[in-house]
């Protein structure tokens, strides 16, 4: 997980990855307004994890997770960050 500069959010933010549509990378960056027990993981669409980015204890202040679909098939996929009592879902698509 990197860490971008010292801005700080006012509120919970989870971006739209990019790019989207992706092959096989991409990046999801989200917001933490205060400091947070995180997890960041990608479902497909039966509901199944298939990768957990992110999990554990950060810093307040903007993210970002890497995200390499190698082995996975074109399709929809989801993201899910819980943060605290957060919880967003966003959607990706990978083209192979």
């Amino acid at each position: 997980v990197a860490v971008h500069g010292q801005e700080i959010p006012d509120r919970w933010v989870l971006e739209q990855n990019y790019p989207n549509p992706f092959n096989p990378t991409t990046i999801i960056r989200f917001g933490l307004p205060e400091r947070a027990e995180v997890e960041l993981a990608v479902f497909n669409t039966l509901g199944q994890k298939v990768a957990e980015l992110v999990r554990g204890g950060l810093e307040p202040g903007f993210h970002e997770a890497g995200f390499t679909a190698s082995g996975l098939p074109s399709g929809v996929y989801f993201y899910r960050l819980i943060a605290g009592t957060y919880i967003q879902t966003r959607r990706l698509l990978l083209v192979r």
